[in-house]
């Protein structure tokens, strides 16, 4: 990878990724054990998508200053609040949940009267258009949406790869991506950031960059599996090293573009982002240092003979010099 006037990483990269595979799986391992335990003993920050909550249309006098709304209405209290314009300029959307949990049409009036104190501003004082509380029914069908649309990844993945190149590299690229996914998860559960819908958005799209960052990889696997005359460890480690340069380049441009939006895009996005901003640096580190290790150990390891067509194997690798 070259920028000028600086060479990061040379043309051909000789480095023993194989020989650190023991600790780098293990590493994985512990990640993801880790993140489980961390979802199932902690648990999620659900948003307001998902458990519902108040939700006030708000005039401003003049245009309103969405990002000053939302650190005045933090500093009352309402951290979660999502602000969001709809109209004209001196319309703002704020959902929240109720301070005190309750649901019933007085507690709505008066979040929404401590809303509407909380976001005016000296010279541009705010009025409430309608308050209302929003169950989390929607969320909860988006969300079986979301685990659906998982699934559906998952499998199409499975067939996918298992067609293009062999079973045991659809395992290793699921097995892959699923602990990336794990890991971001166990982040928002470790953490107690909230998990809302663009969270799950952001899941989705670090499955998409994970397994295309492995299927590149693999697709060089089963290329030098063909063409090298050497033990599995060596062809796994030279594809990982011919593939070194596209990989980091790819993952740097994708997180700097991320970590854009996550500066410029606002807070109703930032969660999405960072999801994003994890995904892809644990997405890269495991197509490096977790999907090729995988493929030598136990059932998984491969062979010459599993990637070439069957009826000439012996044929062709006799031809070889």
């Amino acid at each position: 990878m070259t920028i000028f006037p600086l060479r990061l990483i040379p043309a051909t990269p000789n480095i023993d990724f194989m020989r650190l595979r023991w600790v780098s799986v293990l590493v994985s391992l512990a990640l993801t054990i880790g993140s489980i335990a961390a979802i199932a003993g902690i648990g999620f920050n659900y948003a307001l998508d998902f458990t519902g909550g108040t939700v006030v249309e708000l005039r401003f006098q003049q245009a309103a200053d969405v990002d000053g709304v939302r650190e005045r209405l933090e500093a009352a209290g309402y951290a979660s609040a999502q602000v969001q314009t709809y109209g004209s300029g001196s319309d703002l959307l704020v959902r929240l949940q109720p301070r005190d949990g309750e649901t019933s049409a007085d507690a709505n009036a008066r979040t929404a009267e401590e809303v509407r104190a909380a976001a005016s501003a000296e010279g541009n004082q705010a009025t409430i258009q309608s308050n209302a509380f929003v169950g989390p029914q929607v969320g909860r069908e988006l969300a079986w949406n979301g685990l659906y649309a998982l699934l559906f990844v998952v499998v199409g993945f499975l067939i996918y790869i298992g067609f293009r190149f062999e079973w045991k590299f659809a395992v290793a690229a699921i097995v892959t991506t699923l602990n990336d996914v794990l890991i971001v998860a166990g982040f928002f559960a470790l953490t107690g950031r909230e998990f809302d819908l663009t969270v799950l958005a952001g899941l989705l799209s670090v499955m998409g960059f994970s397994i295309n960052d492995t299927i590149v990889v693999f697709d060089r696997v089963r290329e030098n599996f063909r063409s090298m005359r050497a033990p599995p460890h060596e062809v796994l480690n030279a594809s990982i090293n011919q593939t070194l340069s596209r990989t980091i380049i790819t993952s740097v441009a994708a997180f700097l573009t991320v970590f854009a939006l996550y500066l410029y895009g606002g807070g109703s996005l930032q969660g999405m982002s960072s999801a994003m901003m994890i995904g892809i640096v644990f997405g890269t580190l495991s197509s490096i240092f977790a999907a090729c290790p995988l493929l030598t150990m136990g059932f998984l390891k491969v062979t010459k003979q599993d990637l070439l067509p069957k009826a000439r194997d012996d044929a062709e690798l006799a031809r070889r010099p």
